[in-house]
């Protein structure tokens, strides 16, 4: 059984930064990719990163390139997502996901979800 429970989400001013964390428990090993999501209110989810379970190799969406990074915590298995100078823009609900198939993380049908946690940024 895989759990993915994030954290971190918060109401920031535009040009701050934040850490989401995503907690990872159960049957996730190397052979895994993982994804990080987010959901603006009216809009559909976008993805934001994806990398293997090691936070390594990871890929990101242009509107977030060279202000988000992946980052894992191997002791504690938990994944980051740092984000800096946040704008209005980046605003949603932020998710993690995984599946054993990249392609799948990257599109959208990952196996796995966590619940979600909200950035708000004004």
């Amino acid at each position: 059984h895989v759990q993915l429970v994030e954290s971190g989400g918060d109401s920031v001013q535009a040009g701050e930064s934040l850490t989401l964390s995503c907690a990872v428990s159960g049957d996730i090993n190397s052979n895994y990719f993982m994804g990080w999501f987010r959901q603006a209110p009216e809009k559909a989810r976008e993805r934001v990163a994806v990398f293997t379970s090691d936070g390594d190799d990871a890929t990101y969406v242009e509107a977030v390139k060279g202000r988000f990074t992946v980052s894992k915590d191997h002791v504690r298995n938990i994944l980051y997502l740092q984000m800096n100078n946040l704008g209005p823009e980046d605003t949603g609900m932020y998710y993690c996901a995984a599946s054993r198939s990249r392609l799948l993380v990257a599109i959208g049908s990952a196996d796995y979800w966590g619940q979600g946690t909200q950035v708000t940024v004004s």
